[in-house]
């Protein structure tokens, strides 16, 4: 069996660290293993209309923010097929077909859709579309006959559906379809980033987020404003590091060899932990060094960002060809599936 990789975002935004240490670094990484196949990542349009029908523009303009993301850290076009999910009308039929599969009551049971319901204040006004984008999921993932999905632990409800739904649709109509696995991030840590302000998810509304497009000097603003322990108000108090922001990032971020670059009083980020525990190390400090790490991954991204936004036409054209390989893929599999549930009536 082929290992294929299907992943994506939703275009309602810049991407930032979130998003990148919760899966979009292990994305490049997987990539460039050599051992995928194939790999789809899908800018999910469609998906974000869910909650922005009347918003289309928000939606469009972020396409090529999206893609410029992908990009600069290091998505290679000759490795992965980047496509837009409504230049792929095969998902649209297949997410149909699998509606007939799954119960209402099964969707509301969904962890992610009621978490992401009551962050959205939806309540009894939820959008169809919003309450059944477990299955508009599953299509995206199953129409690439995908093996793999690099997403953050908030998306394990996500793939979870989707094997059922590819469990009940094999048992009824033959094997056709591939159950996927999900592939979380290497380091605990990146599971969720919080916001700056220590808030437990990074939100735009919310301006806790630091974006993979913020230069040095947002990225310091940002940093040095950032939520840390409110009891650590001198020097020599001893310091909280659990649901301290600061230290949550370099859990994600920091590695020994940043220390010795940055920080070479400590070895690494136990040592600097336990300091920090016992008083004597000020906010400051800490934030700089973190500031130095950030940096150190994200100007790289920065500069290959600025290389890209030059150079619009070609990743549009990046896109339309991700967009043909992945509809001819997607075709394939809608044929496999309609003539498996034998309404392939001309062949």
């Amino acid at each position: 069996m082929k290992k294929i990789i299907l992943t994506g975002d939703r275009p309602t935004g810049k991407l930032h660290i979130g998003h990148y240490v919760g899966s979009l670094r292990e994305r490049v990484k997987l990539q460039n293993s050599g051992e995928y196949d194939e790999i789809y990542i899908m800018i999910a349009d469609a998906q974000a209309l869910t909650d922005n029908a009347e918003n289309p523009e928000k939606v469009r303009s972020n396409i090529i923010e999206v893609a410029l993301d992908y990009l600069a850290c290091g998505v290679d076009p000759e490795k992965a097929h980047i496509f837009i999910q409504s230049m792929v009308p095969e998902l649209t039929e297949l997410s149909f077909y699998y509606m007939n599969l799954v119960t209402l009551s099964r969707l509301e049971r969904n962890p992610t859709v009621k978490s992401e319901i009551k962050m959205r204040n939806f309540e009894n006004s939820i959008p169809v579309g919003f309450l059944t984008y477990p299955i508009s999921q599953a299509s995206d993932i199953t129409a690439f006959m995908a093996t793999t999905v690099p997403a953050g632990e908030d998306q394990a409800p996500m793939i979870e559906q989707c094997k059922e739904i590819v469990r009940k649709f094999n048992s009824v109509y033959g094997e056709t379809l591939v159950e996927p696995e999900i592939v979380l991030p290497s380091n605990k840590n990146c599971f969720r980033l919080p916001g700056t302000d220590g808030k437990a998810k990074m939100s735009k509304s919310l301006g806790n987020c630091i974006y993979l497009s913020d230069d040095a000097a947002t990225i310091k603003q940002k940093v040095m404003s950032m939520f840390t322990d409110p009891d650590h108000i001198r020097i020599e108090d001893p310091g909280k590091v659990e649901g301290n922001t600061v230290f949550t990032y370099l859990d994600a971020f920091a590695t020994d060899e940043h220390f010795t670059k940055f920080l070479p009083d400590f070895k690494n980020l136990d040592e600097l932990k336990a300091a920090y525990r016992k008083g004597g190390l000020g906010d400051v400090k800490i934030k700089k060094f973190l500031l130095n790490v950030l940096l150190d991954e994200l100007k790289p991204i920065y500069d290959r960002r600025k290389i890209w936004e030059q150079k619009t036409d070609e990743v549009w054209a990046i896109l339309k060809d991700g967009c043909a390989v992945a509809e001819k893929k997607a075709a394939q599999t809608l044929k496999a599936v309609k003539k498996a549930m034998r309404i392939d009536y001309f062949g």
